[in-house]
Order: C-alpha cells, then sequence, then structure tokens
C-alpha cells in the first residue's frame, strides 16, 4: 500500500477541522428538528395538517435574514437553497404538504414547487391548471403552483381568468429563471423535422428556431414535459423543455439555452386557502374594476398615489360578465396590514365597482 502524499498529510489539519465542523452541522440539525417537532407539537389540534405548520411569512423572514448574513464564499442562492432544504425537511417531519403543480413531471413548474418548497414536498402533478386551483379548493392539495407571467411573452390568461371566480388566496410567488434546451436523440439539427414544446416556449425561442431550424415544423403542446414525451418516442422530433424534462425522458440536449432573451424568467404564484400575516417585504394583488364613466380608472387608482403606495404592475382582462366589460389585475408593494395600504384600499374599494384582494404575501427571494 503506498504511502500519503505530502499534499494529503498537508491538507490532514484542514480535513480535521471540516470533519469536527460537520459533526457540530449535523448536531445543530438535529437540534434544529427537535425543536421544529416541539413547536409542531404545541400547535396539535382536531384534524390539523402539515398546512396548519406551514408559515410562508416565518419561512421569507428567515430566508431574508439568511441573505442578510451572507459574507460567501457560497454564493446567495447557494446559502438560500440549503436552508430552504433544511426548513423542509423540518416542517416534513409532521406530514409532508401536498403542492398541486401543472404537469406532467419535468415541467418548469415542477421546478418551481421545489425552489419554494424544497424537496421534502408531496407534489401532484396535475393536467390543466384548472385542476390545481379545484384541487386546493377541495383540499386535495395543501398548495398550487401555477405561472402567472413571463418576462418575455407575458402573462399567463389561464391563471389569470381563475382568479375571476375562485376564492382562493395567493400566498406566495416564485420567479424562476427559464432555460430552454433543444432535447432529442439526433445526432444533427437538420435531422430535426418537427419540434414540439409549450407555446410560451416556442415564442419564447422564435429567434433561435427561426436560424437555426427554420424548415421544422413547430408544433404546441400542453407543456414542455409532454413535448419531451413525444419527442421520446417519435422520430424526427425533438422538444424544446428543461434540465428537468431532459432527465426524465432520457434525452440529449442538442443545443443549450436556446432562449431569445438571456434574462428569460417566469414568475409562479403559490395559492391557498388562507391569508398570513406581513413577513416584512411584500406584495398585495388585487381584481378591481372601474365604474363606466369619464376618469374612472384615475379615479380608481388614485387612492394609491394618495397613500404613497407603489404600483408594481397593472393588466386588464375580460371579466367574462359581458361584452367588452373588463377587469384589472393590479400589484402594490406593501402587505394589506399596513397602515397606509389598508388606508388605500379602504379607498379603492369605494371607487370600484369590483374590489377583491387576491393575497398579500412575501416578494420572490432569488
Amino acid at each position: 500500500m503506498a504511502g500519503r502524499s505530502k499534499e494529503d498529510e498537508s491538507l490532514e489539519p484542514i480535513r480535521r477541522q471540516i470533519d469536527e465542523l460537520d459533526r457540530q452541522l449535523q448536531a445543530l440539525l438535529s437540534r434544529r428538528a427537535t425543536l421544529a417537532r416541539q413547536a409542531g407539537a404545541g400547535k396539535q389540534g382536531p384534524r390539523q395538517t402539515a398546512r396548519d405548520f406551514y408559515r410562508p411569512d416565518r419561512e421569507a423572514s428567515v430566508l431574508q435574514g439568511v441573505l442578510d448574513r451572507n459574507q460567501g464564499p457560497l454564493r446567495d442562492e447557494q446559502i438560500v437553497r440549503l436552508f430552504r432544504e433544511i426548513m423542509s425537511a423540518c416542517l416534513a417531519q409532521q406530514e409532508p404538504l401536498k403542492v398541486a403543480f401543472l404537469g406532467p413531471e419535468g415541467t418548469f413548474s415542477q421546478a418551481a414547487v421545489l425552489k419554494h418548497f424544497g424537496h421534502e414536498v408531496r407534489d401532484l402533478a396535475l393536467a390543466s391548471i384548472e385542476e390545481v386551483f379545484h384541487q386546493v379548493e377541495a383540499g386535495v392539495s395543501d398548495f398550487g403552483v401555477v405561472p402567472v407571467e413571463n418576462s418575455s411573452e407575458g402573462s399567463v390568461s389561464d391563471t389569470l381568468d381563475m382568479f375571476l371566480f375562485s376564492p382562493l388566496k395567493i400566498c406566495g410567488e416564485v420567479e424562476l429563471r427559464v432555460r430552454q434546451h433543444l432535447l432529442g436523440h439526433q445526432q444533427d439539427l437538420p435531422d430535426v423535422r418537427k419540434v414540439y414544446s409549450h407555446q410560451q416556449s416556442l415564442s419564447q425561442c422564435r429567434a433561435w428556431l427561426d436560424q437555426k431550424l427554420p424548415h421544422a415544423e413547430r408544433v404546441p403542446v400542453s407543456s414542455n414535459a409532454e413535448a419531451a414525451r413525444m419527442a421520446r418516442d417519435e422520430e424526427g422530433t425533438a422538444a424544446i423543455a428543461g434540465d428537468a424534462a431532459a432527465d426524465a425522458y432520457g434525452l440529449q440536449v442538442l443545443m443549450a439555452n436556446i432562449e431569445d432573451r438571456p434574462d428569460n424568467t417566469t414568475r409562479f404564484l403559490v395559492i391557498g386557502r388562507e391569508s398570513y400575516p406581513p413577513s416584512g417585504r411584500d406584495k398585495t394583488s388585487l381584481l378591481l374594476a372601474s365604474r363606466h364613466k369619464a376618469g374612472a380608472l384615475y379615479e380608481l387608482l388614485s387612492p394609491l398615489a394618495k397613500h404613497d403606495v407603489s404600483m408594481t404592475r397593472i393588466e386588464s382582462r375580460p371579466s367574462r360578465r359581458g361584452k367588452w366589460d373588463y377587469v384589472f389585475f393590479v400589484d402594490v408593494q406593501g402587505h394589506s396590514e399596513e397602515p397606509n395600504i389598508a388606508a388605500a384600499l379602504t379607498d379603492l374599494e369605494s371607487a370600484a365597482s369590483l374590489f377583491r384582494v387576491l393575497g398579500s404575501y412575501p416578494c420572490a427571494i432569488l
């Protein structure tokens, strides 16, 4: 048996320190899990579920503290991911959260679930955004995760339209950097005769497709994961999807990062049945309709300026109450329990023909 090298010998003191730190970390993690279990035991009551132990405001506050303390060398996203998984594992001691998403497995929606809740959840793939809403409304799932807008292609109308009639609340948001890959079994790009993907992804990669695959047919399907499944089973076809779909369906990455914009990001909403207290860094979403008269929109939005409330987004959608009738989806900075927000909402309700607070929730962290 060969002896240890001088390099190994010089590293031995560092390795002993690492081993000791690992023992301390494990002991601290066990202590944290024990305290989390004790906190859960203190909340026990009749017919309580994992949802009763989950506090998005508390988690957001903890993660913001992690970010504020981080001085490297780990990057912010790395340290947040580590703490997210710690909290996910501790919460799952009571019972794993059940989280519905737009499936099948391998979609960006599933990636958003895991980014927000960690891997110690029971993620449930469903066939449509409407089903996600219905599963949460019925209590089959504790929460749902649905896409709401993309930085390149705009809003997801199916999600916005569901809020017109659903009683669910928005209780969180996730921003996911979307990297689109061309997946398949081909050796050369000219062998690709057809490209499957969700319509949003096809649009996000339009310029690349025009340049590299101008003669390939583009076929929109229900999800990128479904596109990957079809590319796996059909000769001469490829899919635009992410890493998870490539792994799930055994496809090669023919070309990576083919999205037209390098900052391509999709925003997802976490939907549930309850409202939560402020986290300290929040957003409030509203559903509004103005009265049909001159200056109605100005009158509707003026309470925001009056009470120094910053509006970050406004979008109109058909109300489905009548022809050429519209509603507005509005996001503002702050929580509905903050005094200036509460005062603005009171004035807004008086000015609006339709007024609903869709939810106040922690802003996305990274």
